[in-house]
């Protein structure tokens, strides 16, 4: 069997809704045939940097090596700073970015709308078939 290519991926998340996070890690690490490396910035493995330039310099440091970036798309994200900032960071880096709609949710922030080059449901044939066509 040949070598399974290894898809580097950064999801970007809120803190304070981390179970769509935890539930998108499960689905990957349980995929066959499918190997992948989280890029990402769970609350459990936070950036030590405390400044909001030290911040922005850590997330640029985990998006980078990223092949793409999801973004869960929940409307909290038209709110959040941080993830704002690592939208504007993955398109400036020419990342592909896969916006995921939530469960049950139709309205998707416009930001993600405009930038993302897929959006899918949440659903996890869709995203991993997603980030195979992307990556």
């Amino acid at each position: 069997m040949p070598e399974l290519k290894t898809r580097m991926i950064f999801i970007s998340h809120a803190w304070r809704y981390e179970e769509h996070y935890w539930k998108l890690v499960e689905w990957f690490d349980e995929e066959p045939y499918f190997s992948w490396k989280n890029c990402s910035v769970p609350s459990h493995d936070a950036c030590e940097e405390t400044t909001k330039k030290g911040l922005k310099e850590c997330l640029t440091r985990q998006i980078r090596p990223a092949n793409v970036v999801i973004i869960l798309g929940g409307m909290y994200v038209a709110y959040s700073e941080w993830i704002d900032y690592e939208i504007d960071e993955a398109v400036r880096m020419g990342k592909p970015i896969i916006g995921v709609r939530p469960w049950g949710q139709e309205r998707m922030p416009q930001k993600i709308q405009d930038v993302a080059n897929k959006i899918v449901g949440w659903n996890r044939e869709s995203i991993i078939q997603a980030v195979r066509d992307l990556t």
